[in-house]
């Protein structure tokens, strides 16, 4: 039989979604799905997504959706952006009956028409109204299959894993999250100038291991004014993007779970540049961790460059704003302007002084 994974919790007996989690398991196991997290009860950490992921054939997310669910959905969706074959033909269903969802697709919608997010959001993330359009969306969705992700590989092979000592005067790790895909050139040049910063005030860049987009500039800026970088990819994303020149340190790794992990552990503080779906994904597992009291990161500031455009169009509002209803005042500080960066994160890390 189909496995399909659901998730969300219903929170008591006087939650308003117990009725139609309840539908939703009926409707399901009278179809012939065997269903994997019923109750609702299972943690998903960034070591086992991947496998979780393996093991379904289709995953379904309820009313309600928490922090963490936002963090599943966005995870899978970058999943069929960057062509992981472990999510190939398997569909996902967002059941919106309370509005819930609004809010991401909203954020996907913007970044759309930012150039960040190629795809239509609703292609990929598909959006039932009611319980019963749940099964019917499943049953097109394996009949016909799911957009390609629009992308292609280039065929480049994966390097192994190195790693460099940092400097004696090195002050610390960045790491910068942001898109690999945008190739405006006010966009490029603000990412190489803010790797060129990074590396004149000792400050290590940790990024994606990516060679295009801002993402690749950021590296480039950080290289040529002689900086420490450090990034970690996967085989599948190598493949399409390659990698920038002059790392300093790579780590190889299997996911883009794993990878994110190690780029969190190898950074001391992390900048939010324009970026897509996986910027996203990255800064939600940040605001998690943080929740979480995972270990050294309630010392680790985050800050969110909400860049505004030639057309006056800021680009992280509705990020900041969706993730109001759960985050608390101080967990990120969000700064406007590319000169400001380096000078808060030396005071949030306490750098200023040399």
């Amino acid at each position: 039989m189909p496995k399909v994974r659901l998730a969300g919790s219903v929170k008591g007996e006087r939650d308003p979604n117990r009725e139609s989690r309840a539908r939703l398991l009926y409707q399901l196991f009278s179809k012939g799905w065997d269903i994997y997290n019923s109750n609702g009860d299972q943690r998903i950490s960034l070591s086992n997504i991947e496998r979780k992921i393996i093991e379904s054939d289709a995953f379904v997310f309820t009313p309600g959706a928490s922090l963490e669910d936002l963090f599943k959905a966005i995870s899978i969706f970058v999943g069929y952006q960057t062509l992981d074959r472990n999510l190939q033909a398997k569909p996902t269903i967002l059941l919106n009956t309370d509005s819930s969802w609004n809010g991401l697709y909203g954020l996907l919608n913007h970044l759309n028409v930012m150039g960040t997010v190629k795809q239509q959001p609703r292609d990929y993330l598909l959006e039932a109204a009611h319980v019963e359009n749940v099964i019917e969306l499943l049953d097109i969705a394996r009949n016909t299959g799911l957009p390609d992700g629009e992308r292609g590989r280039t065929g480049e092979a994966a390097g192994a894993s190195f790693e460099t000592p940092v400097p004696e005067d090195h002050l610390g790790n960045v790491c910068v999250f942001c898109s690999a895909s945008i190739e405006k050139e006010d966009y490029l040049r603000d990412g190489y100038e803010l790797g060129k910063q990074l590396a004149e005030n000792r400050l290590g860049c940790v990024s994606g291991a990516g060679s295009s987009g801002i993402m690749g500039e950021v590296v480039r800026g950080s290289v040529d004014a002689g900086g420490w970088t450090g990034g970690s990819n996967v085989p599948h994303i190598i493949e399409m993007e390659g990698l920038p020149e002059g790392l300093s340190s790579f780590w190889l790794k299997p996911d883009i779970y794993t990878r994110m992990e190690i780029m969190i552990e190898r950074s001391d503080a992390f900048v939010i540049f324009p970026g897509g779906a996986g910027t996203v994904q990255e800064m939600i597992a940040l605001m998690i961790f943080k929740h979480q009291g995972k270990k050294g990161m309630a010392d680790k500031p985050v800050l969110v460059f909400d860049r505004t455009d030639a057309e006056g169009r800021k680009f992280w509002t509705p990020l900041i704003k969706l993730l109001q209803e759960w985050c608390y005042d101080g967990e990120f500080v969000v700064v406007n302007e590319l000169s400001n960066i380096v000078p808060t994160l030396k005071r949030l890390m306490g750098k200023v002084s040399f």
